[in-house]
């Protein structure tokens, strides 16, 4: 501040002031002008306060091709195959600046739109308070505490291949309120994340969907994950998830339809020398009560087990203990998939899922993927009510740009 009102000074008799003297004090005039300038100065330097206010830009963007060769068979028929490309689709394309505000020491604002080569859409919109040590408040449109990959893992510089794994789409995003934090636990740690939000929608097929920033029922979701770092190095997580709320939209048919989610994840990273060791897994299970369907192909009713399972395992090595500085970049990785939806309904099916990566690492936050994937669906559904049946084979190749900013 001595600094300031040195400049201010200095400002103010370069001035060209006129100058009066009398036998008892100097009186300077100087133009108003300045006096403005200095005025609006002031006002920004008591403004700008150091640790009170920021704004950065981040995010993500992620640009590739892909090949794929789509091999389906009918029960009983003969197979017949179809082979595409592209430059850009949902998985290898995104571009998504995240907006972020820091208002005080409390308060955090982010905003995320993203574009995906078809739509504008938002990832995330939420304001955070942090209210104490290991207790975050939130409220606004952001990413349901459920297992690890939406999350965690579904960025492009951070995801190990090309592609999400299938069955790993719910619970998404939605619009609610929050507390999430962390504290010690002796030589170990734990964390917490639970969320109240609008909740899913069970549509006519017995499909589920978000229900958007108008909930469909007066219910809400209630969610959550606890996980547990049982080792002081921190390199193991292990985490359970649950999920329970009620999915029938008012008016609607349904028997007070609901929907009870749980999960299990798991997070292991160390270096065993020369090498970058990553396990990553997590397993879903989606269960809604019972109810009757109408067909769309009739009037009847129809019933089923409305169960679903997910699960997938990740392994990734990388050789960063050696001294080739162009072979410690590179990064190999496998991830099995298993996707079950419910038999007897019109989407039902047995899938599984191989996925082959080898990453070269241009830095930590900008990589080129290369990754083969090769998937196999067995269709279990009801072709009475309209469900497709047969086998259906893809392989597909990708090659993947991806970078954080």
């Amino acid at each position: 501040m001595k600094k300031l009102n040195k400049l201010f000074f200095l400002l103010a008799m370069s001035a060209s002031p006129l100058v009066a003297l009398n036998s008892h004090a100097q009186q300077v005039v100087t133009d108003s002008t300045l006096l403005d300038r200095i005025t609006t100065l002031e006002q920004q330097v008591a403004d700008q306060k150091p640790g009170e206010s920021h704004f950065m830009v981040v995010g993500l963007a992620t640009f590739g091709f892909v090949q794929n060769k789509t091999i389906f068979t009918p029960p009983g028929g003969v197979s017949s195959s179809v082979k595409t490309n592209s430059l850009a689709n949902a998985d290898n394309y995104e571009l998504s600046p995240m907006l972020l505000w820091r208002h005080g020491k409390n308060f955090l604002v982010e905003f995320e739109p993203s574009f995906d080569g078809t739509t504008l859409g938002v990832n995330w919109a939420n304001i955070s308070y942090f209210a104490a040590p290991g207790l975050i408040i939130h409220a606004g449109y952001f990413v349901v505490p459920f297992g690890i990959y939406s999350k965690r893992l579904a960025a492009g510089w951070i995801d190990k291949v090309a592609t999400d794994p299938a069955g790993f789409d719910l619970p998404g995003s939605d619009f609610g309120v929050g507390v999430s934090g962390g504290l010690p636990l002796g030589s170990m740690k734990w964390s917490y994340d639970v969320s109240l939000t609008n909740g899913l929608q069970l549509l006519p097929d017995g499909e589920l969907q978000g229900a958007g920033v108008a909930d469909n029922n007066n219910n809400k979701t209630v969610s959550g994950r606890l996980s547990l770092l049982p080792l002081s190095n921190s390199s193991l997580e292990i985490g359970v998830s649950a999920l329970h709320g009620g999915v029938a939209d008012v008016g609607s048919g349904y028997n007070n339809a609901n929907v009870t989610m749980y999960g299990a994840d798991i997070n292991f990273v160390k270096t065993i020398d020369p090498l970058l060791i990553n396990i990553k897994g997590q397993y879903n299970r989606i269960n809604v009560n019972k109810q009757n369907y109408a067909s769309p192909t009739d009037s009847s009713l129809y019933s089923f087990n409305n169960k679903t399972s997910s699960f997938f395992g990740q392994l990734s090595v990388r050789p960063i203990g050696l001294d080739q500085p162009i072979l410690k970049n590179f990064e190999l990785a496998y991830r099995y998939i298993t996707y079950t939806t419910p038999s007897n309904s019109a989407w039902g099916q047995n899938y599984h899922e191989s996925d082959f990566g080898l990453d070269y690492w241009l830095s930590w936050r900008t990589v080129l993927k290369l990754s083969y994937e090769r998937t196999h669906a067995l269709s279990t559904a009801n072709s009475a009510i309209g469900g497709s049946t047969g086998v259906t084979d893809v392989n597909s190749i990708y090659l993947q740009f991806s970078i954080e900013f």
